[in-house]
């Protein structure tokens, strides 16, 4: 393995595909020895060539294009509608949260963990705080349950006393060390052996697919446009600044971009000329538990943290599912979120060693994602030194959706920085909620069609959803907005019924209709068996 250190740049530029974790750990003890200020990890492949695409002529015109339609490129659009500006999301899949931020746990960290000093303890402990204000612009279900760090022994003492002084340092509001039975009157479902308890108040879960598309959609309704299925590919240049981003859909042009592109931001730092970091993917399984389990958590709990995780633990989402994870595990391929019975594990023996009155129904599903995480394990949200117009939004791995609110007012001053811009007098941040049948009291419910038995959704708000101003094009969208499909079933009672409406609403044939983003057509051919 070949390190160069330039300009305080390290980059490896030749490495076994067998060696990552070699690579990785070698990167990280680079930055924190302060002898590279990031990791660059060099493929070698040549520019693209982008005349295809620019052929397809102008696409978009803009003054800030955002690249990424995660819940920080999404948030960063919604607050840079705040000025007088054309602002438009460019989104490679065919609809939002389809990367990282779809496969979290939704944890809205307190702060007690980023390393004192960090950007990332920063805006931990402001976007942290933001919140309530959030959930109650954008109407999204937000639950500040608290949560803890659980000790059994000594040393695990001894790692969250640690926590807690870093956390104080960090300013995390109401942090306390208790003992086993203190938390205990917290959160019953412990178990009777932890000792002792890192609490802090201020956690709290969201869901993260439900907050990006509520964001999305306040940007919109503020003027904020969106491109779906739209990739960037490189950029065009007047001079040193960027005139154009070109994507597969022509070229759009802009006066300003940032870079929100999540797993790929690197990749997109390096079109533009200036990549001066890596993202290396950190898979994390997570495993979902029917509703019907007997053990009804309120709060979330886990392990003292290992260098580079919180450590994932057992959590109840706003809707009332029990879930597990992640876990955290270095892999070669950003794209690859398989899950093995060593991610299971891990999930599963931490949640059973950490509760109590687990009977009853069991796991219903599991999946995993990957973090974007850079070698400095800090965020990376700056103006570009070499294009006066980019701004780098970059490394957003966890806590990313809890500091999203505090990095999306980060990212929106540094545009100003470079983009004079005046404020936008017409900006509404609240944004109606129509409350799910779900939801709604019996005694108020009219007559509707139930095709997802398990998540009470309507077929009327499933049509809803298809045409709604962020249409749902597939089953996993259309599972986004109503839950149709997350239940005990996963859709196995309702997926048809969905199948059909989409179809239907959408104009097209069975078999066009897909599960998500690239080739995940449903069906294979309209043939019926006689």
């Amino acid at each position: 393995m070949k390190i160069k250190i330039v300009d305080g740049i390290a980059r490896i530029s030749d490495f076994a595909s067998d060696d990552i974790e070699t690579v990785i750990n070698e990167g990280r003890r680079l930055c924190a020895e302060n002898l590279a200020r990031n990791v660059v990890l060099e493929d070698g492949k040549p520019p693209p060539d982008l005349t295809p695409w620019i052929n397809k002529g102008v696409a978009a015109e803009t003054d800030i294009a955002v690249i990424g339609g995660g819940i920080v490129g999404c948030a960063v659009a919604r607050e840079l509608t705040r000025r007088r500006a054309r602002v438009l999301v460019i989104e490679k899949c065919s609809d939002l949260a389809e990367g990282t931020t779809k496969a979290n746990n939704g944890m809205i960290h307190s702060g007690y963990d980023p390393k004192f000093g960090s950007l990332k303890a920063k805006l931990n402990v402001l976007g942290n705080a933001m919140y309530d204000q959030w959930a109650e612009d954008l109407g999204f279900k937000f639950n500040r349950t608290g949560s803890f760090v659980c000790g059994f022994n000594d040393a695990d003492r001894e790692a969250i006393l640690k926590n807690y002084e870093n956390g104080v340092k960090n300013g995390v509001p109401g942090i306390r060390v208790l003992t086993g039975d203190e938390a205990r009157e917290i959160e019953p479902f412990l178990s009777d052996d932890i000792t002792c308890a890192l609490w802090t108040p201020t956690a709290g879960y969201v869901d993260p697919m439900e907050v990006t598309l509520r964001l999305m959609e306040s940007a919109m309704r503020n003027g904020a446009g969106l491109l779906l299925d739209c990739t960037a590919r490189g950029f065009l240049f007047d001079g040193a600044d960027i005139s154009g981003v070109v994507t597969d859909k022509g070229v759009v042009k802009c006066r300003h971009v940032v870079n929100a592109a999540g797993l790929y931001a690197d990749e997109i730092a390096r079109l533009a000329g200036d990549g001066f970091y890596s993202i290396h993917p950190r898979r994390g399984v997570l495993v979902i538990f029917d509703k019907q389990n007997p053990c009804k958590i309120k709060t979330f709990s886990g392990l003292a943290p290992s260098d580079y995780t919180k450590g994932g633990g057992p959590t109840m989402t706003p809707d009332g599912t029990m879930l597990w994870g992640p876990s955290a595990e270095e892999v070669l391929d950003k794209e690859d979120v398989s899950v093995d019975a060593e991610g299971m594990d891990f999930v599963l023996d931490k949640g059973y060693m950490l509760l109590k009155g687990l009977e009853g129904p069991g796991v219903i599903n599991y999946f995993s994602g990957n973090r974007a995480a850079s070698f400095t394990e800090d965020f990376i949200i700056c103006n570009s030194e070499v294009v006066k117009n980019f701004t780098h939004v970059a490394g957003t791995q966890s806590p990313a959706v809890a500091s999203a609110p505090a990095i999306a007012e980060t990212a929106a001053g540094l545009v100003l920085e470079r983009l004079a811009l005046d404020i936008n007098d017409g900006f509404d941040p609240r944004l109606p909620r129509e409350i799910p049948f779900r939801e709604t009291p019996f005694e108020k419910r009219g007559a509707e069609t139930i095709v997802c038995r398990c998540e009470l959704v309507t077929e009327n708000e499933i049509i809803a959803a298809v045409k709604g101003k962020i249409p749902a094009k597939t089953l996993d969208a259309v599972k986004r907005r109503t839950r149709a499909g997350m239940g005990r079933c996963q859709g196995g009672f309702c997926g048809s019924k969905i199948l059909e409406i989409l179809s239907r609403e959408l104009g097209l044939d069975p078999t066009e209709i897909k599960v998500k983003s690239g080739d995940s057509q449903i069906l294979v051919s309209n043939a019926r068996r006689v």
